[in-house]
This record gives structure tokens, C-alpha cells and sequence, in this order.
């Protein structure tokens, strides 16, 4: 030996009652490996607890006064330690032997002990076949969810395929809405839970029907089963596991299913085409697993040219703000009071992309914070342009996502572009959607208090659209109530959308707060709204969203 200190240095931790026992062992072991000692159980447990991650093996006598090995091993094995060092027990007992290897100990020593080259064999032996067998698990299984890795997944999927040739198998990519927002409000320990609970959920499903199953990324999980005709009890199984966790119903589901009954298409297109399926679930309500078909494919192919193109779209601002004026009807003639701003695409190849193709998409894809910020600075200087060429004042609405208010920088912006265009607060309103309030109750009502107190106008989008509105409407603070357009489009005098829009006026009546009634397009409607006491008309039968410039001839 050159004297230099090894890298890595193996250390055994000897466990025995019997000071010349230790001596023994550690005099073999100690040219190659460093030695610890303890003499008794409680002392071993002790050092485990403080070292456990240093030790490479336990040497652990038996038969010890006080805490024998038998329970040295147990409490291992209670508290997983036994997962991470080997133990190799010391007795003279061909029983302990036995019974030591069914609690979990990887080998034994006989006393009186065999040659010293033996022993020393032995240990090298147990620590190294340890050593491989945790590469082996770190390569063949996912920390997180012990569900295979990707990459072994794969190939034990090609095996099954070569095994069972006749066999029709169903590829399923199955992922989660928001998983990334929940991550971010409750914590990555909350979002483990949760991965494990859906790994409980698919492992309890393969277990039953066949199959097999790996974590394929932060949130997705991709599974290998015999065909299927109806994957409910799937979906079912998995959302029981997760009802001990979350209370809500926010974090939906989505299953995609490819069935490939040759074997034909090489494995990984299949669950290319499974991931196809599964996206169409995007921003959906309803079912929650879809079989994929063909019309997939370019579906697929266009959202991603929208991502590519998405970057560039900003840079050269394709992406156009047209403006939807607000009318107040409760004098004899309406008159303009405020307008939303709307986003409208208009893609140099594709033409005009509608806002409900690609607003889903950015939002899945995290992109939607940074197209909202767009929308605000441009609203911003259009309010600015309006003051300075029409000499009036027409505050502009923006809509606030549900992850704008949880991006820590959102009020600062928002400030920020109002002070640089010379803005009062009370003329820029921000639009936050009734079923943002659902997502952290705590979160919305700091930012919402936030925003009022510098002097913002907050606005209740899509109300009605949602579960908990009535609840929700006693302790957030809002200035206005927007109706959503569903309670609009089928009211008729006396009829149940009528009074709903009646008890939703009496409500906000009694809250002291206005209502926006949204997609009015007919006269009736007008006339009914008007009525019923509603303040302010948003719609098609006053106009539809238009450019800026457009906006002078209803001032």
C-alpha cells in the first residue's frame, strides 16, 4: 500500500457481548475495511441510528444479555435499515441461522469462526453482491414509487411482446391536470404522497389483470396490460387511493389508451400514440380515458407547431388584443363604461388560431403566464393610447389564471405597467374566474386583498360556471359579479334560467355589487336583463370584440 486514503472506505459496525470476539473479527477485517464496535444491542441500534448511512455491513452476534440480535434485526427491518445495510449474524445455533435468514439477514458465520481468509471472503462477498443488487434496483425501479424505470419498462414490455405474441395489448399513458400547480401550493412531500398513492392504485390493477407499469416522468405513469374493453375500474381504483388525499376534484384524471392488436408498430409509437390520446383529454370536461384514432395524429402535430411558434408569436406580436366594451343599461340609453380584453392569434401561416385552441395548450404547457403579461402590458398602453386620441377614460378588464395568482411576480408587474402608462388602478380591472377561488381559498384572498388595496376593481369571472359560488361569494373579496354566458343564452320570461338570473341579481343586490351579465345577444335578452335589474351588458347585440381602433365610435 502507497499510504494514500482510499476514495471510498468500506465500514463494518461488529456487534458482540464478548471483547475478544470483537478483537478477533476486527483484526481479520481491519487491514481492509474500518471497524467500528458496540457490545451490546442497544449500543448497535444506537449507531445504526446515528451512522446507518456510513455502515456497509453489520457484523451481529446472537445470543447478547439485554437486546439480543434477533430484535437487533427486527427493529432493522421495522425501521428499513435492513433495506440499506446487510447483516451477517454470529452464532453457533443451526436454528438462529434459520430464523435470522427469515427476518432479513443476508448471511452467517458459524462459531467458532472459519478461517480467517474466509471470513474476510465472505463479508467482501455480502457487501459487494449488496452493492449490485441496489444498482441493479436503482436502474430497474423508480425511487419515488418502486414501479420499474422507464428504460427497463421498455424492454421488459418487448420481452412480454416476444413471450405472448398472440396476445392483444393495450399501451396507457395515464397523467394528472395541475399536477405542477399542487406541487406548488402544497409542497413536493404532498405531491410524493399523492404519486404514490396513484402507484398504489395501477400496482393494485396489474396485480389483478397482468401487466406492468414505470413512473415515465414527474407526473406520468405508463402501463402495459392485456386489452380491455372498459378502463373504469382503473380510474376508480386509482381516484379511491388519492380520496384520502385531496378533498377536491381538481386534480382530474386522464387516461390514453392505444390498442395494438399485431404487435405490428414499434412499442415506443404505441405510447407516442397513447400520450396522443391522453392530451386530447386537455382542458376537457367529461370522460376521463379516450382510445386513440387517427385524427389524433394531426390534432397533435398542430398543437405542437402552436408551441414551436408560440416564442416567436410574442417577439413579433401576432398574438392581437381586441376589446369587447362593457355598456351600462340602467339609464334611458347605454352607455359605454369599461371593456375586456380578449387575445386573438393571427398566425402568419395557420390564419386566425382560436383562443380555446391554444390557451389550453399554453396553460398545460406553463406557457400562459407569459402570454398574459402580453395581454396586460398591451391593455395597459391602450388605455394610455384612448386617454391621449379620444380624451376619455375606458377602463379595460384583464383576465387574472389561476396560475398568474399563485406567480409570485404577478402584482409586481401589474404595477409596474401601470406606473409606467400613467394608469389609476381604479381604470385597469382584473378578471380572476370562479373556479380559480376553488383551487387555495388562503392564496386568492392575499392576492385578491392585495390588489384591491392599491386601488384595483376585482371581478368575479364565469359565475355560475362553477360548485361553490354562493359559499365562495360570503368571504372573497370582490367588487363585481360577472354572470357566466350559460345563464344568459336560454333565459325566457319565467322560465328556470330566468329566475336563476333573478336570484343571482337579488344575491348581488344584497351584497351591494354590481353584475355583468355576459353574452347578451338578442334584443329579449336585453329587454329581461334590464328588467330584472341587471347594471351592465357584455355581448354580441352591442358588438362583438373589436380592434382598438374601433373602440371611438361608441365613446
Amino acid at each position: 500500500m502507497n499510504g494514500r486514503k482510499k476514495l471510498f472506505e468500506h465500514i463494518i459496525l461488529v456487534v458482540d457481548d464478548e471483547a475478544v470476539n470483537r478483537e478477533l473479527l476486527g483484526a481479520i477485517l481491519e487491514p481492509t475495511f474500518k471497524i467500528i464496535y458496540a457490545k451490546d444491542g442497544e449500543e448497535a441500534l444506537a449507531k445504526i441510528e446515528k451512522q446507518g448511512n456510513l455502515i456497509s455491513l453489520v457484523l451481529l452476534d446472537i445470543l447478547m444479555p439485554g437486546i439480543s440480535g434477533f430484535e437487533v434485526l427486527e427493529t432493522m427491518k421495522e425501521k428499513g435499515y435492513l433495506e440499506k445495510i446487510p447483516v451477517i449474524v454470529l452464532t453457533s445455533e443451526k436454528s438462529a441461522e434459520i430464523k435470522s435468514l427469515k427476518l432479513g439477514a443476508a448471511d452467517f458465520l458459524t462459531k467458532p469462526y472459519d478461517l480467517p481468509e474466509v471470513i474476510l471472503a465472505r463479508v467482501t462477498h455480502a457487501i459487494e453482491l449488496f452493492e449490485k443488487s441496489r444498482l441493479i434496483n436503482a436502474t430497474e425501479f423508480d425511487k419515488l414509487t418502486y414501479l420499474f424505470s422507464p428504460d427497463y419498462f421498455m424492454e421488459f414490455a418487448l420481452q412480454y411482446d416476444e413471450r405472448n405474441p398472440e396476445l392483444v395489448m393495450d399501451a396507457i399513458v395515464i397523467n394528472f391536470t395541475r399536477f405542477h400547480l399542487l406541487n406548488e401550493l402544497k409542497g413536493r412531500k404532498f405531491g410524493d404522497s399523492v404519486l404514490l398513492a396513484i402507484a398504489e392504485g395501477i400496482r393494485s390493477v396489474i396485480l389483478t389483470n397482468g401487466g406492468i407499469a414505470c413512473r415515465y416522468d414527474a407526473d406520468t405513469f405508463y402501463v402495459y396490460l392485456p386489452h380491455d374493453e372498459n378502463y373504469q375500474n382503473l380510474i376508480e381504483t386509482i381516484n379511491m387511493k388519492l380520496s384520502a388525499l385531496l378533498k377536491t376534484t381538481e386534480l382530474r384524471l386522464r387516461v390514453g389508451i392505444y390498442t395494438d392488436k399485431t404487435h405490428s408498430l414499434p412499442l415506443v409509437q404505441r405510447f407516442d400514440r397513447a400520450l396522443q390520446a391522453c392530451n386530447q383529454l386537455r382542458g376537457k370536461k367529461g370522460g376521463d380515458f379516450i382510445v386513440y384514432n387517427d385524427e389524433m395524429a394531426d390534432k397533435e402535430v398542430f398543437a405542437a407547431h402552436l408551441l414551436e411558434d408560440f416564442e416567436a408569436a410574442i417577439e413579433q406580436k401576432q398574438f392581437k388584443v381586441n376589446y369587447q366594451p362593457k355598456f351600462n343599461i340602467t339609464g334611458e340609453k347605454p352607455v359605454l363604461c369599461s371593456a375586456e380584453a380578449l387575445v386573438r392569434w393571427e398566425h402568419p401561416k395557420l390564419g386566425f388560431v382560436r383562443p380555446d385552441l391554444f390557451i389550453p395548450l399554453f396553460e398545460e404547457n406553463g406557457l400562459v403566464t407569459i402570454l398574459d403579461q402580453y395581454v396586460w402590458e398591451e391593455s395597459a398602453k391602450q388605455i394610455r393610447r384612448w386617454k391621449e386620441e379620444l380624451g376619455v377614460t375606458i377602463p379595460v378588464s384583464v383576465n387574472v389564471s389561476r396560475v398568474d395568482i399563485n406567480a409570485p411576480e404577478t402584482p409586481d408587474f401589474i404595477c409596474r405597467i401601470i406606473k409606467e402608462n400613467g394608469l389609476l388602478p381604479s381604470e385597469y380591472h382584473l378578471e380572476i374566474t370562479e373556479s380559480a377561488y376553488t383551487d387555495n381559498h388562503d392564496k386568492i384572498i392575499e392576492v385578491v386583498n392585495k390588489m384591491r388595496q392599491l386601488g384595483h376593481k376585482i371581478k368575479m369571472d364565469d359565475f355560475g360556471s362553477g360548485y361553490s359560488s354562493l359559499n365562495m361569494l360570503t368571504d372573497m373579496p370582490i367588487d363585481v359579479i360577472k354572470m357566466d354566458k350559460a345563464f344568459i343564452r336560454n333565459i325566457q320570461p319565467g322560465n328556470k334560467a330566468m329566475r336563476l338570473v333573478e336570484l343571482v341579481l337579488d344575491i348581488a343586490k344584497y351584497l351591494e355589487v354590481p353584475v355583468v351579465a355576459e353574452g347578451v345577444e338578442t334584443e329579449d335578452q336585453l329587454k329581461l336583463l334590464k328588467a330584472a335589474g341587471c347594471q351592465i351588458i357584455q355581448g354580441y347585440y352591442f358588438s362583438k370584440p373589436i380592434p382598438p381602433s374601433e373602440m371611438s365610435k361608441f365613446v
